[in-house]
């Protein structure tokens, strides 16, 4: 009997349903904040207080207003602010070169050499050379710039006391101190470093 045979030889199996498939969990966006917002990343914005405020603009500025000051004060006499300076220097001093005046008054030994030449074309002052060395010219004030000299003062004391004149006494003894000390601890920083004391020494050991 082939059918019960074959029946009995083959195993039954169990019938099983397939396992369902497991959906891969997709996680949930996260959801807004809703807190404080972050605080800003941009850059302050620039305004004119970042120069109208500098020390730098404020000193560029009063130098002008000293300057035009001066020349409207002593517009009757003709002579900048540096002349003025080299003037009383050679005055002060007779017989300086003109590498020490550059020195006693802080400016540009290259820039001295063209106000040396206009003083000299006013006649206010004259060079002669020095003894131990010909090459070397020493400056001397003529009659007419002592008494050029003489004659503006009044005129330069007129516009110091312009430049200074919108403050309040004690508030102008304060700045001057102030100013001192800034431009004395500056000194080295200036392109042409005051050296009057080195200057005028060694011209009162070749006098």
């Amino acid at each position: 009997m082939r059918g019960a045979s074959a029946s009995t030889s083959r195993p039954i199996r169990a019938c099983s349903r397939p396992r369902p498939r497991q959906s891969k969990s997709r996680r949930s966006p996260t959801p807004p904040r809703t807190g404080s917002p972050m605080p800003s990343s941009k850059p302050t914005p620039v305004t004119m207080d970042a120069v109208y405020t500098a020390p730098g603009y404020l000193f560029r500025r009063m130098q002008q207003i000293a300057v035009a000051l001066f020349i409207e004060e002593c517009r009757a006499f003709d002579l900048t602010p540096v002349q003025y300076a080299a003037l009383v220097t050679i005055s002060t001093h007779p017989g300086i070169d003109a590498t020490r005046l550059s020195a006693v008054i802080a400016f540009d030994r290259s820039t001295l050499g063209n106000v040396i030449e206009r003083l000299q074309a006013k006649e206010y002052i004259v060079r002669k050379p020095a003894a131990e060395d010909k090459r070397v010219k020493l400056l001397y004030l003529t009659k007419a710039g002592a008494g050029v000299l003489n004659d503006i003062m009044p005129s330069v004391d007129k516009a110091q006391a312009r430049m200074l004149e919108p403050l309040k006494p004690a508030d102008r003894k304060t700045l001057l101190s102030l100013l001192t000390q800034l431009v004395d601890l500056n000194n080295e920083a200036s392109r042409v470093p005051l050296r009057a004391e080195d200057a005028l020494e060694h011209l009162g050991r070749s006098g």
